[in-house]
């Protein structure tokens, strides 16, 4: 269904502007308010016209006058000037000023008047394809294109993306670090009926705590020091589309009461103005925080975390993933090598072992860097594991290198544990989610293994 186009007819001749008003109407997809003066224009301006129709000379105000008003309020409404006067420098005056275009009143006004709004639809059609395309790039965001992977675990979710397409429920993407949920957030939007209108990413944590509701809400000009145009906030702009609030456990609790009530009454109010504005846009929430503890502690407010818990997808961290490590890897490898003009590059056999011994605590985006990096470091087409560059903060790069039985496995990654955190039994059983007292009986129990078994020697 196609939105309407919001025209106010401004003209204080009460024939004429029923004529121009009438003839505008004849048009299903236009809709009309008409005005006798411009204050009364001026003070609706906040339902967004796209197009006004203007008399130059008004009781109340000069059509210059008017113009400028309605330029300062919003430059992307387009003006028609609308005169009795014919005066060439008046027009050219006009058009300096922001008009769209200027119209004597004459027996051929209708057509030039509908020809000329016509012309601006197809202009405002052009730019928001325009803009829409250019969001997109180009691509198809098809589950199994964007998000690479056959693991069990990303056919959960997989499922649960399908599922989020079919309504506009709010979703919660919830993952660690690196495992993609922005990603995520566009294969809904991009699959979904809302595919053709914006996808609007914002994060939050990026965002200083005084400017979040200027930047999501909006704001007129002079509402603070600085705002010196009025500015369309990111509800707005994604109208029709999808609101993407990633980090959305960073945001301030000042806030958090605002944004509640956005998400229920569908309605937002700019910074330094009274006047509510309906949105329309569909929410997909992000986070690597847990919620619903920060609900228990008293950071997150339990309203506002039942409003955006929706439809919760988990994305599950790579070490869970690993039949897709391999997968992914080559597919980075392949598409970095054709960004960049190489040869075709590939894994060894013990390249190939070494990354799915490592747990990557960066996920996706570690895993991506890790590739790109060894690519640039290779001097072979095929890439070894001496140049596989982990980070240094995982404990565990080699534990699964050799086979041995669960016990020495534990008793391996205790060492690693014990050698990085110099011996602090106390907090190496907080890292491995154990109890200190087992740590100290494991070591224990191995100390006197190893003396039985010297003793047993001796004799």
């Amino acid at each position: 269904m196609t939105e309407k186009v919001k025209i106010f007819v401004v003209e204080d001749d009460d024939w004429y502007r029923e004529l121009v008003g009438f003839n505008l109407e004849l048009n299903p997809d236009y809709e009309v308010t008409k005005f006798a003066n411009a204050t009364d224009a001026l003070k609706e301006l906040s339902q967004l016209p796209e197009v006004v129709t203007l008399d130059y000379r008004l009781p109340d105000m000069e059509g210059e006058e008017a113009l400028k008003r309605i330029k300062d309020f919003d430059p992307n409404i387009e003006v028609i000037i609308v005169s009795e006067q014919d005066k060439i420098d008046t027009a050219v005056n006009l058009l300096k000023l922001g008009a769209y275009d200027y119209i004597p009143k004459s027996d051929d006004i209708r057509d030039r008047l509908l020809n000329t709004v016509n012309n601006i639809r197809k202009t405002q059609k052009l730019q928001s394809r325009i803009k829409t395309l250019e969001r997109e790039v180009g691509q198809k965001y098809e589950f199994e294109k964007s998000i690479i992977g056959q693991s069990p675990a990303i056919r959960r979710v997989f499922n649960m993306l399908e599922k989020a397409t079919k309504t506009n429920i709010t979703v919660l993407v919830t993952g660690e670090t690196g495992t993609g949920k922005e990603l995520a957030a566009k294969a809904i939007h991009y699959n979904s009926r809302r595919k053709d209108k914006p996808f609007v990413p914002v994060n939050m944590a990026a965002i200083p705590s005084e400017l979040v509701e200027s930047e999501l809400f909006g704001h007129e000009k002079g509402a603070f020091t600085g705002a010196q145009n009025r500015r369309i906030g990111k509800f707005e702009e994604a109208h029709g589309g999808t609101l993407f609030l990633d980090e959305i456990g960073e945001m301030e609790q000042t806030f958090q009461a605002k944004l509640l009530r956005a998400l229920q009454e569908k309605e937002i109010t700019r910074v330094g103005s009274n006047k509510i504005v309906k949105v329309d846009c569909r929410i997909v929430v992000a986070t690597n925080r847990n919620l619903l503890e920060e609900v228990k502690a008293g950071r997150f407010r339990e309203d506002l975390y039942y409003r955006l818990y929706g439809l919760p997808i988990e994305l599950p961290p790579l070490r869970e993933r690993e039949k897709d490590i391999i997968l992914l890897a080559n597919f980075f490898l392949d598409r970095f090598c054709e960004e960049n003009e190489m040869e075709p590059y590939s894994l060894s056999a013990e390249t190939k072992r070494k990354l799915l011994s490592y747990r990557f605590p960066g996920n996706i985006r570690e895993l991506k860097s890790v590739i790109e990096l060894a690519a640039v470091m290779a001097n072979d087409p095929v890439i070894t594991p001496d140049i596989l560059s982990f980070s240094q903060t995982d404990a565990l790069p080699e534990v699964m290198s050799d086979e041995m039985t669960m016990r020495d496995y534990t008793y391996r990654i205790i060492d690693i544990y014990l050698q990085k955190y110099d011996n602090n039994v106390k907090l190496i059983a907080d890292k491995l989610d154990m109890g200190a007292s087992t740590i100290y009986r494991m070591l224990k129990e191995r100390k006197e293994e190893k003396t039985g078994a010297s003793t047993g020697a001796e004799y």
